[in-house]
């Protein structure tokens, strides 16, 4: 088939997923397989030929993020219903003092976003931000912008979330050399959207009347989740130290990150090579430290094995779509390869002369910007570019630094279309304008600031 047709058909399938997604709504896993498989019929695929491409993109995605993505949820399902956030929160607050809470909640942001998704992570600090605003009599989009932004920012940089996760397995970027780059820049991100913030939020803001309504109403609502998943209420047991929370967060973070560097350093005939690579893998890492929280948190603090195991495992079905999400997005990218789409969409995203990192940028800002998901965005940016990646032969970090633009794209521009950008404006009750001139504003120019450290971390690391 011509190099036209092709394109068209590449084309065609993305809008279709546009419209089914956006005027549809329909769910995001049979719109990634219906598109997939009207690509590979426009593109000229034999028939036999589809199904066993939907099979191989599923594997080999799946293979690398399912164990890691539902680890991940179970470390921060254990830090939630701990109380191990709040104390987070409440301990950073104590430690910065009174001028500098938001600050601190930007700080506890920054280390509850690591394992926590931002969907949870907002519901669980909503009823602490609406208290520290009551106490200081200030306005409560002081404290609410910079921490739910910098949560934000982590869901769309860092693994295990599932966005740069499931990129980073499309195009093959290592998951150590991700947060290497990864933690620092996205510390400076959340670190300048909380100065950013603060001038967004000198002005004063419209709050809906049942605000306290409703984080009494969250506040209820977690405590029957708390009984419902322990099947009966969890024993009294004193709070976990806020180090013990801190520890568990960095646990993972640290060994991945020392594996990385480790097996780099060693030679490979070294007999730790093979060692450090097994225990700075991310799952071997997060399985550790999912056992550390399970002892940490419950055992020693009078749970039960049955109930470590029930909040344990209640973690699995809330990211179970999401993981489907996420390999759906790799049957879609490896369709493009197979049909061969993929390989003149590189030669016509080459031709245009941008620098690979910028296309990875705007790709995935303008794919976050009309269907809303940071996720779907992420995994289809990397399946477009991944056999114009795979041509380019980048080195581990100019990979790692390629995941971290696609995430700069993932976090700009959350508006209407985004269930993020619905659950801040209704749990802060300000009215969709202002959310729009400042919680859309502020992801978008995060997104570009994060876009352009890692543009100049490039040319520095090949």
């Amino acid at each position: 088939m011509s190099p036209v047709l092709l394109m068209a058909s590449a084309v065609s399938g993305i809008v279709l997923m546009l419209v089914l997604i956006i005027r549809f709504k329909l769910q995001p896993i049979l719109t990634l397989l219906i598109v997939s498989i009207v690509v590979a019929l426009l593109a000229g695929m034999p028939a036999a030929k589809i199904v066993p491409a939907i099979e191989a993109g599923m594997g080999k995605t799946m293979g690398h993020i399912a164990i890691i993505i539902a680890l991940g949820a179970m470390i921060g399902k254990i830090v939630e219903i701990s109380g191990g956030a709040e104390i987070l929160a409440r301990d950073l607050i104590a430690r910065f003092g009174d001028r500098r809470i938001p600050l601190a909640l930007t700080l506890a942001g920054f280390l509850i976003g690591v394992p926590v998704f931002f969907e949870v992570g907002v519901i669980m600090v909503m009823p602490l931000l609406y208290g520290v605003s009551n106490v200081t009599k200030r306005s409560l989009m002081v404290f609410a912008l910079p921490m739910c932004v910098a949560m934000l920012t982590v869901h769309s940089f860092l693994p295990p979330h599932p966005g740069p996760t499931a990129a980073a397995a499309q195009i093959g970027a290592d998951m150590g050399r991700i947060l290497t780059f990864g933690v620092p820049v996205t510390l400076f991100v959340c670190l300048a959207g909380y100065f950013i913030s603060k001038r967004m939020t000198r002005r004063d803001f419209t709050y809906s009347a049942n605000i306290q309504a409703l984080i009494r109403g969250l506040q209820d609502g977690k405590a029957s989740e708390t009984s419902e998943i322990s099947g009966h209420a969890l024993p009294d047991a004193q709070a976990p130290a806020f180090w013990l929370i801190v520890g568990l967060i960095l646990f993972p973070i640290a060994l991945i990150m020392c594996g990385t560097t480790l097996s780099t350093i060693l030679p490979t005939s070294s007999p730790y090579h093979g060692l450090t690579q097994f225990l700075g893998s991310p799952v071997i890492a997060l399985l550790s430290d999912t056992l550390l929280a399970g002892y940490c948190l419950g055992l020693r603090r009078g749970w039960s094995f049955d109930q470590v195991s029930s909040v344990i495992g209640s973690a699995v079905p809330g990211v179970a779509m999401v993981i489907l999400i996420a390999g759906c997005g790799g049957v879609f990218g490896n369709i493009l390869v197979e049909s061969g789409i993929g390989h003149v969409i590189s030669d016509t995203l080459r031709g245009t002369g941008l620098p690979i990192l910028a296309l990875a940028f705007i790709l995935s800002l303008v794919l976050r910007a009309v269907q809303g998901s940071t996720t779907v965005a992420l995994v289809t940016t990397a399946g477009i570019l991944g056999p114009l990646v795979s041509e380019m032969h980048f080195g581990r970090n100019r990979l790692a630094l390629l995941t971290l633009a696609m995430g700069g794209g993932g976090l700009s521009a959350s508006h209407v279309n985004d269930a993020g950008f619905w659950i801040f404006t209704k749990l802060t009750g300000i009215e969709v304008a202002d959310s729009l001139k400042t919680w859309t504003v502020l992801t978008t120019t995060l997104g570009v600031l994060g876009f352009l450290v890692t543009s100049v971390l490039w040319p520095f690391f090949s």
